[in-house]
């Protein structure tokens, strides 16, 4: 970038600052934040990889509660697929685990 673009892209964005100050004009300060990046392009890059990051956290949360949501949504599986009809054959006293487990 010539030195005169440069000083030329630094007047507009201290014009932007000052038009976003008085008037809090959200237009502006896009404008500025472009004019910024124009000058540090690194800056750019830091904001792409925020972006990117926030939509991967976002798209893992979203499917994760879609999975939840699509388990939570169909009958026990035990109650459903189930081909006995009588009473629950384990009761609480008649239950085993661990170590008290008999063969």
């Amino acid at each position: 970038m010539t030195p005169w673009q440069r000083a030329n892209i630094l007047s507009a964005l201290n014009y932007l600052k000052d038009v976003v100050r008085v008037g809090q004009n959200p237009q502006a300060h896009a404008l500025a934040q472009g004019l910024m990046e124009v000058l540090e392009p690194s800056r750019r890059t830091i904001r792409l990889q925020r972006e990117a990051a926030q939509a991967a956290t976002a798209a893992a949360r979203s499917g994760r509660e879609q999975r939840a949501r699509e388990r939570r949504q169909h009958v026990d599986r035990r109650k459903q697929a189930a081909a006995h009809n009588g009473p629950e054959r384990r009761t609480g006293r008649d239950r085993r685990s661990g170590e008290r487990r008999t063969s």
